[in-house]
């Protein structure tokens, strides 16, 4: 049972052996993987913005279609209230002019999450993970450490989610198929064995190391005390580390996810963030809720997106490119 669980998850590691076909470029995957959020967000905007001049009952519709797609009520009326000042101050006058100025003001919204993570800065590059279970953490462990080895970089895994055996596993056998050195143990403290990978990363002078964390709820506080523990041990191995803590959050989760980042972030101070399995669901427009929420002149970086199974599926997030293949279809309408 354990082998075909294992086997499952790594299957995106198989169908990246294939190279029958020719692959799609990012961009194309990035506008299928959003299909679904796509369509919740353009299946009212396309009759929408096809009518003729702006009113009062075409924002409230607006606002219905924004909040349906799960912004959220604060990046909701945020938007609403910059498109209104755009409508004044640009003279706006039908609803593809409306279009093109929520684009823009959705755009501005996301661009200070875009922060591309320069692991040039440190060697080893220490990387925390963590995240709930089920959030897609370990999977992505396995194509950030692909993304990582593309750029020409040694990698080494810190199997320290040592509650869920499959976790270990996949790791190990990950590591195995791709000459990615991990350091695991059958059981023991977490912190313990990223302990010991840091110090084993810094001996054999390792670029990235990644760290994995057992899955925890930011309702169990004991466990969040210990990854609070894990962060503390591993400064200890290395005084400037963790130089990143990612934490990974499942997109079907929709506004929750913001509680789990206020919760992680309160616990750990949270760096960088990872949205998984954005081709799975209609709710992609958490991220906007995620951007509104962060502080003026301090935003957390969205680190990677990911739209897919494949191990090209995790990619760096370009504002740009997300809003261009959300807004792709009411653009053609």
């Amino acid at each position: 049972m354990l082998i075909q669980t294992i086997s499952s998850m790594l299957g995106f590691l198989k169908k990246s052996d294939n190279p029958a076909a020719p692959k799609p470029t990012w961009t194309e995957r990035l506008k299928a993987g959003l299909s679904r959020t796509r369509a919740q967000f353009n299946g009212q905007l396309a009759g929408l913005f096809g009518r003729g001049r702006i009113d009062d009952e075409m924002l409230e519709e607006l606002e219905t279609t924004l909040l349906m797609a799960d912004i959220g009520v604060d990046a909701t009326r945020y938007l609403l209230d910059e498109l209104k000042s755009a409508v004044r101050r640009d003279k706006l006058e039908n609803g593809e002019q409306l279009r093109q100025a929520l684009a823009d003001i959705l755009l501005k919204l996301l661009a200070p999450m875009e922060q591309p993570l320069d692991v040039a800065t440190h060697t080893p590059f220490i990387i925390m993970i963590v995240g709930v279970n089920g959030s897609g953490k370990t999977t992505s462990i396995g194509k950030l450490a692909k993304h990582f080895q593309a750029q020409g970089k040694s990698v080494l895994l810190a199997a320290g989610d040592t509650f869920r055996a499959a976790a270990r596993e996949q790791l190990a056998i990950w590591g195995e198929r791709n000459n990615v050195t991990v350091i695991a143990q059958e059981s023991g403290d977490s912190a313990a064995i990223i302990f010991d990978a840091v110090n084993a990363a810094k001996a054999r002078g390792i670029d990235v190391v990644l760290a994995d964390t057992a899955g925890r709820l930011p309702t169990q506080l004991h466990l969040m005390e210990e990854i609070a523990k894990i962060k503390r041990v591993i400064a200890k191995a290395e005084p400037t580390a963790p130089h990143e803590v990612l934490l990974v959050l499942d997109a079907n989760i929709g506004q929750n996810a913001l509680a789990q980042v206020k919760a992680f972030d309160s616990a750990i101070g949270v760096t960088g963030l990872v949205v998984t399995k954005l081709d799975g669901t209609a709710k992609g427009g958490v991220i906007a809720a995620i951007a509104r929420q962060q502080p003026a002149g301090h935003p957390l970086a969205l680190r990677y997106i990911g739209i897919g199974e494949g191990i090209d599926d995790l990619q760096p997030f370009s504002a740009r490119e997300f809003v261009e293949a959300l807004f792709e279809s009411s653009a053609r309408s």
